[in-house]
């Protein structure tokens, strides 16, 4: 009892030094207003620094108001890059610009619980862990029956396949919006992350599973913290998650190489997840074929055909019913329709399509405009400390 004391006193006088970097492009105000302050108001004991970086946005005076909010408070420094040189290089910038023991990623669209930094530095406590990631729900679930979806589906990816990869510590992909990562090792891992070429080109988006994978292959630890509660916006309709799924599909597939190689030094069940996450679609994707092809033949579909997938879809909606205790994971269903119809036809046009590095979202056109701008909810007390002393402004060009 004495020596837990006594390690417990310990951990409570060592703590790591955090940073927080939240990259932005043609950033709504508001959302990045309630991403500031939540990140503003963690509940954790060290030393803590925030590095803003806005990567040319095109609305940034629209923006001004919200960095106004906290340019009094010292923990906040706020870099503006004059030209949009995409967000992991907006990253890197942020990185080689502090100096804390731990670094924390975070999304301009997403919401931090008060007790993530907390939680994700506890998880760190081990040197052998080189990233770790926190549980992600989507803040605006109630929107539409797409984003209802989408937050069923975050759940499955965070609490079954993270899970279940953290209990080999190895999860493959640490989401971008919430993961925080070990500076000695990314001082490691840095030259790498920023010179990511495919087929000639740099490639600009995957950010979050390439390092990861970068992190892995070096031989750290990667985990997931599941009670680190972080809220991000998922897309409302079909269109920008569509555009979402594709990029994401193109980054899987240029990843997969690298994942592959690993496959000999992990355990043979994550050699089965990564092989089965490859296959899997390539099975589906040839069964739904096979039936097409079918229909147009005989004017028939194969009775096992749409027996086998109903009875998986119902079989894997029923378990995340009864673990998630939730009955409304059974209406995840609906995703299954989706996935055949759109998202494999969608992962074969990204496999074809691997060396187009348009990043497909964050345009112009995502900032309000003068008629449609929103009032930008400024509270009094919000990024604010004792201190009183003023935050940093560095402007980048690149």
């Amino acid at each position: 009892i004495n020596s837990s004391l006594d390690n417990l006193g310990q951990a409570e006088v060592v703590v790591p030094a955090v940073d927080v970097i939240v990259p932005c492009f043609n950033e709504n105000p508001n959302t990045l207003a309630e991403c500031l302050e939540s990140i503003a108001s963690q509940d954790y004991a060290g030393k803590m620094q925030v590095y803003v970086v806005d990567d040319g946005s095109a609305n940034r005076d629209v923006v001004a108001p919200v960095h106004r909010i906290y340019a009094s408070d010292p923990r906040f420094s706020f870099i503006l890059l004059a030209n949009n040189v995409g967000k992991r290089k907006a990253q890197i910038a942020a990185i080689r610009s502090s100096s804390g023991d731990l670094v924390l990623n975070v999304d301009s669209d997403t919401i931090l619980a008060a007790d993530v930094v907390t939680k994700l530095v506890l998880k760190m406590h081990d040197p052998g862990i080189g990233a770790a990631m926190g549980q992600l729900i989507a803040s605006n679930r109630n929107q539409t029956w797409l984003t209802r979806l989408i937050d069923m589906e975050y759940w499955l990816a965070c609490n079954e396949e993270r899970a279940a990869q953290a209990r080999f510590g190895a999860v493959m992909c640490c989401c971008g919006p919430c993961a925080m990562y070990r500076r000695s090792a990314l001082a490691l891992l840095l030259d790498q992350y920023e010179a990511q070429f495919f087929r000639g080109k740099p490639s600009d988006f995957g950010e979050d599973r390439h390092l990861t994978i970068l992190m892995l292959k070096a031989g750290f630890r990667t985990e997931y913290v599941p009670d680190a509660i972080a809220a991000t916006v998922v897309p409302h309709s079909l269109r920008p998650y569509l555009r979402q799924q594709l990029r994401w599909a193109r980054s899987t597939f240029r990843d997969t190489f690298l994942a592959w190689r690993l496959l000999p030094e992990l355990d043979g069940y994550l050699t089965l997840d990564v092989i089965g996450q490859n296959l899997g679609p390539l099975l589906l994707a040839i069964s739904s074929l096979a039936a097409l092809a079918q229909l147009l033949i005989d004017g028939s579909i194969p009775w096992w055909t749409g027996l086998t997938i109903a009875a998986m879809t119902t079989v894997r909606c029923c378990v995340a019913a009864l673990r998630a205790r939730e009955l409304r994971f059974i209406g995840f269903s609906l995703h299954t329709p989706i996935n055949i119809c759109l998202l494999l036809p969608l992962k074969a046009y990204a496999l074809c399509t691997l060396s187009n590095s348009d990043w497909l979202s964050r345009k112009v056109t995502d900032m309000p405009t003068e008629e449609g701008k929103q009032p930008v909810i400024l509270h009094p007390n919000a990024g604010r400390s004792p201190a009183g002393v003023g935050g940093r402004l560095l402007l980048f060009v690149r």
